[in-house]
């Protein structure tokens, strides 16, 4: 008789799905079948059933927090049921050791953690029966049978288990002992809060990090830029005027100059270049690439749009979500007409058929079993759905993998980009740009509105048919004036695609390499529950969908400096070590060895660090009165000047109580070129009194001391102002 671990109780009723079984208490008894003559039991794990020990456990010394018992590194590693899931443990325990159970089919997501999740409750059951290994990427009726025909030997996936425990064993140890040493060093200073740092984690935050005070050091200065409209025979376009490609002025004066030598000017097309550009459809949906659009269209979280297709996966409507895969195999390009068929019928896709192309088999962008992985692309299964039994949301996710399929049997997208230079005078050179739609293609499936908005904003326009040498008119010309605009904060979706290309910040180009075939910074399984860790642990904010670094985020990566833990490059070293592992090219044990000597290098670094560290540019005081993360608090620090309503602190600026009501726009951001505002001068500046004098603003490399004071119209100003 076998006995089936799943990794999930859901995961488990789909797997027993094709068979007739019977209920119990924490596992299914499938009846006698073809595939089971003798019948099987069919149990779960929840998640996570065991987690390692924690450091007391291993010794009592290691319960207090002291840098004199650091570093914490085992003898070796031990695991214990997690807390409140022994009834579970206990449930299969007695079910592996059943007198009748003769194998033992690990049932678990099929990749690395679905691999250790099994194992690790196998090594802590004491199993010593045979083993197989059901490896399957959709929970279909189908797909179920065929796999439970296919069962892999248990030693096809082994490596799998020695790689995913060698990472968890390994961020333990770098987790535990970076958190102490950093935290026990801080509190030496006053900062009495807990800092968790990790391998992936921590090289993530820095990047945020590394963003946010591109934008607090960003001074934005204006510049100005000539526009013209012209007249060739009856037909009008216009044009921005360049000098050797660069449109912008650094002067109000010079840019009306420009304009006025222009004003009621012949002009005549000195070039007209054309080029004719093709679009290929986009590939099949990863994870990554999921998370990234649900984001982008909807505002979901990584964390939300993988819990849905988590949901519609085990429903049984897509394959496995946690792909890291954009290709297929052929035996599932095989399957498509027929899924394609059934969309077909669905009311939002109907329009979409016939297809273009009936088929991709063939067709190596989305067909490559090379680049297939643990998992193919995230695409619709046979089991198609009728959409009005799903909520929104998974609506929502499900029409953008259908939409994506579909859009994989379209043509490409052409476009006609036209170029038109102007010359006003055989001087004055302008420059036009606009695209004609040729073919649409596969925009007809996946119109992309954010794109389109921002390509209408690119200056570009539908323009007329000239020829060079035609001449004409000036018509109308003006100067707008405009601000270099700092860096944009990363989104949720856009920090994902982040984590996934962070060899991009490394110099070394054999660790790029490295890092770009180990999927950047985490998994596709994990990014998600980093950013949710990052957020948890205060280091980050997440407002109207743009990622903030806080005060508490900023100064763990100040403390930590030049350090291996900021640097993607640690990454790139592990998951290459770790991919070997798991290929079954290198050892688990060398690994381990290597992590110990790192960490040990971690706390040796710390401190280093502390003797260098300076927080004058931290609201260190601030930061000694209470803990972070503790309830910001809503007391005023004056009143609106607009509106007479409460001016509270939000953060990063100081604003008015009153925006969602009445929409009032008062802000005051806290750092203003380069100088922190205290609350006392803000509260100067409320009460309509004009500030002490503040030492030390800076710009354009120059630094000047100055009052403030508000205008009548909620402006900041600057008076007395000295330089230096």
């Amino acid at each position: 008789m076998k006995l089936i671990i799943a990794e999930k109780p859901d995961q488990g009723l789909k797997l027993a799905a094709p068979f007739q079984f019977q209920k119990k208490k924490g596992y299914l008894i499938i009846q006698p079948n073809e595939y089971f003559p003798k019948g099987a039991f069919l149990t779960w794990a929840i998640g996570h059933l065991c987690e390692l020990l924690s450091p007391e456990e291993y010794d009592e010394k290691w319960k207090r927090w002291s840098l004199t018992t650091l570093p914490i590194i085992p003898n070796r590693f031990q695991h214990k049921v997690t807390k409140g899931k022994m009834d579970q443990f206990s449930i299969i325990k007695n079910l592996v050791h059943h007198d009748d159970v003769n194998e033992i089919i690990i049932a678990g997501d099929c990749e690395r953690e679905g691999e250790h999740i099994v194992r690790l409750i196998l090594n802590l059951a004491g199993n010593r029966k045979p083993m197989k290994r059901l490896w399957i990427s959709s929970l279909t009726e189908n797909a179920v049978r065929k796999g439970f025909d296919q069962l892999l030997d248990e030693n096809e996936t082994k490596n799998l288990f020695f790689e995913a425990y060698s990472r968890a064993c390994a961020d333990w140890l770098v987790g535990m002992n970076a958190s102490r040493v950093y935290s026990l060093h801080l509190q030496k200073k006053g900062i009495q809060d807990v800092f968790s740092l990790g391998r992936v984690q921590t090289p993530t935050l820095a990047l945020i990090v590394k963003r946010e005070l591109e934008i607090e050091k960003f001074k934005s200065d204006p510049y100005w830029e000539v526009f013209a409209t012209f007249q060739f025979g009856k037909q009008k376009f216009f044009g921005k005027w360049h000098k050797e490609s660069d449109s912008k002025i650094s002067s109000k004066e010079l840019a009306e100059k420009i304009a006025e030598f222009c004003v009621d000017k012949n002009a005549k097309i000195s070039e007209i270049e054309q080029e004719r550009k093709e679009f290929q459809p986009p590939f099949l949906y990863n994870l990554s690439a999921l998370q990234a659009d649900a984001n982008a269209k909807y505002k979901f979280s990584p964390q939300k749009t993988l819990e849905i297709a988590q949901k519609l996966y085990v429903k049984g409507n897509i394959s496995y979500p946690r792909s890291d895969s954009s290709f297929i195999t052929k035996e599932e390009a095989k399957m498509l007409p027929d899924i394609l068929k059934k969309i077909e019928k669905i009311e939002q896709f109907a329009n979409f058929f016939p297809l273009p192309n009936q088929s991709i088999l063939n067709n190596s962008r989305y067909v490559n079993e090379k680049k297939v992985t643990d998992h193919y692309a995230i695409i619709p299964t046979e089991q198609v759905p009728s959409m009005n039994r799903m909520n929104d949301e998974e609506q929502k996710i499900y029409e953008l993998i259908v939409n994506r399929l579909i859009s994989a049997h379209y043509e490409s997208a052409i476009f006609d980009y036209t170029t038109i230079h102007t010359i006003v005078e055989n001087r004055a050179t302008f420059i036009s740009k606009g695209k004609t739609l040729v073919q649409e293609g596969w925009r007809k499936v996946i119109f992309e509105k954010t794109k389109e908005k921002k390509e209408k904003n690119n200056d570009e326009q539908i323009l007329p048919v000239v020829n060079t040498g035609d001449e004409g008119a000036v018509k109308k010309v003006e100067v707008k004036e405009k601000k270099t605009q700092p860096p944009k904060r990363y989104t949720e979706g856009q920090l994902i695609t982040l984590m996934k290309s962070a060899g991009k910040h490394i110099e070394d180009p054999e660790l790029t390499k490295i890092l770009n075939k180990t999927e950047g910074l985490g998994t596709e399984a994990t990014r998600a529950g980093i950013i949710g860790t990052l957020k948890n642990r205060k280091y980050i904010d997440v407002k109207k969908n743009q990622v903030f670094a806080t005060d508490k985020g900023k100064l763990i990566i100040y403390a930590l400096g030049e350090n291996i833990l900021t640097s993607p490059e640690m990454t790139a070293k592990w998951e290459q070590r770790l991919s070997e592992i798991g290929d079954g090219k290198a050892s688990s044990l060398d690994f381990m060895d290597q992590a110990k000597k790192l960490t040990e290098k971690i706390i040796s670094d710390a401190f280093q660090n502390e003797a260098q560290w300076n927080f004058s540019d931290y609201r260190i005081e601030e930061m000694k009165s209470s803990k972070f993360g503790s309830k910001k608090t809503t007391s005023s620090v004056g009143k609106c000047i607009k509106c007479q309503g409460k001016i509270i602190d939000k953060g990063s600026f100081y604003g008015c109580e009153n925006f969602q009501k009445t929409k009032c726009s008062l802000t005051i951001s806290k750092k203003i070129l380069g100088k922190t505002l205290s609350k006392a001068i803000i509260k100067q500046l409320l009460s309509g009194e004009v500030s002490e004098v503040i030492n030390g603003f800076s710009k354009d490399g120059k630094e000047f001391d100055a009052s403030l004071k508000f205008t009548e119209e909620g402006k900041i100003i600057f008076v007395h102002s000295i330089k230096n």
